[in-house]
């Protein structure tokens, strides 16, 4: 259906406007989504590198360090402790509860965690210097 699409006539200049902003957040959202999603373990391991945490602790943390950039909820965290934790590179132990304290399941970094961090954090830095490169063009 020729001559009806957004830059059309169809559609007032204005209700185009706020369309083509409504398409462009959601886009923007996706590929923040998609790039977020690629740096995770790293992010989460990391993290781990200087002391065992627990959950919201991670959460936490990822917040405040990334200036709010890293919003992860629970059902984003578990998933890669838990693929972490099987791929050897985290292990984790409850801690007894102290007096009103509830256990805590904490995540501490393995050796071959260390390893594996300092080889994702090289090939992150390939990638990004080599985006960087193409985005100076």
């Amino acid at each position: 259906m020729e001559g009806q699409g957004i830059g059309s006539g169809r559609f007032p200049s204005q209700f185009r406007y706020v369309l083509r902003a409504e398409v462009k957040i959601i886009m923007n959202d996706k590929y923040e989504r998609q790039m977020k999603k690629g740096v995770l373990d790293m992010l989460v391991l990391r993290l781990l590198k200087s002391e065992a945490k627990y959950g919201y602790q991670i959460i936490q943390e990822m917040r405040e360090k990334s200036g709010e950039t890293f919003l992860l909820k629970d059902g984003t965290l578990y998933p890669i402790l838990y693929r972490l934790e099987d791929d050897g590179l985290v292990v984790s132990k409850w801690s007894e509860a102290v007096g009103k304290q509830v256990p805590r399941k904490y995540y501490e970094i393995t050796e071959e965690g260390k390893w594996a961090l300092a080889d994702i954090c090289e090939v992150w830095k390939r990638i990004s210097d080599g985006a960087a490169r193409i985005m100076e063009d």
